[in-house]
């Protein structure tokens, strides 16, 4: 999307299940050998991404959403470490909650293992996920992934390339500009409708959120 539309990708921390507890969770492994393949895994294995199966552990997120913050900080938040991140959690199945393991990761990365141990250690970053945490609930944002485009609509979901453009042609890019997110006549269960529908901005804020405004940051979305 970059190489195609003028727009600048800011990653954003958000916890699924945040009763993990710090130390991480034993879990059961959700699939079998033989379980079909899901919507999921089929379009990750187009795109080179693997979903391993058999997972038996949980960890808590919190720490690798931290260096993420530090990564972005230090002029290193690059897909690469995104990609990495990705790849330790799942389909090596480690512990992106350990400080160890994700110093492992950033010296991959040409990030400074000695600066991030510091700033994970001190609790530097905590607040500021957690606060972008809570503006993201306060939006309406509950499943991941969810990209939000110019604080006005959002894709929920992983959907395919086809959604991106349909907003991003809402927005006034590209050969879509004039495409309504309406939807064709007649397709509701078809994947223009889908995608339609996946590109709706989240529910608003409650007037009595404090939360409600975005982080000062001003390339917090996309």
């Amino acid at each position: 999307m970059q190489r195609e539309y003028p727009v600048k990708v800011r990653w954003s921390p958000y916890l699924l299940d945040p009763s993990i507890p710090p130390e991480g969770k034993p879990r059961k492994p959700q699939t079998a050998d033989d379980t079909p393949k899901s919507h999921l895994e089929l379009m990750g294995e187009a795109r080179g991404l693997t979903f391993r199966r058999g997972r038996m552990f949980t960890p808590n997120s919190h720490f690798a959403l931290e260096a993420s913050e530090f990564a972005y900080d230090v002029g290193q938040h690059s897909d690469g470490f995104h990609r990495a991140l990705f790849e330790a959690n799942f389909e090596r199945f480690e512990n992106i909650g350990d400080v160890d393991v994700l110093l492992g990761i950033a010296s991959k990365n040409d990030i400074d293992g000695g600066q991030l141990r510091q700033a994970l250690l001190n609790g530097d970053y905590r607040d500021r996920v957690d606060e972008q945490i809570a503006w993201a609930r306060s939006v309406g944002v509950t499943g991941v992934p969810t990209f939000i485009f110019d604080y006005k609509y959002a894709i929920v979901g992983a959907q395919e390339y086809e959604a991106f453009e349909r907003v991003m042609g809402t927005l006034g890019y590209g050969d879509d500009s004039d495409r309504s997110l309406a939807g064709s006549p007649g397709t509701a269960e078809g994947e223009d409708a889908a995608a339609a529908r996946a590109a709706q901005p989240p529910a608003p804020p409650t007037a009595d959120s404090p939360a409600a405004s975005p982080p000062d940051d001003p390339d917090w979305a996309i």
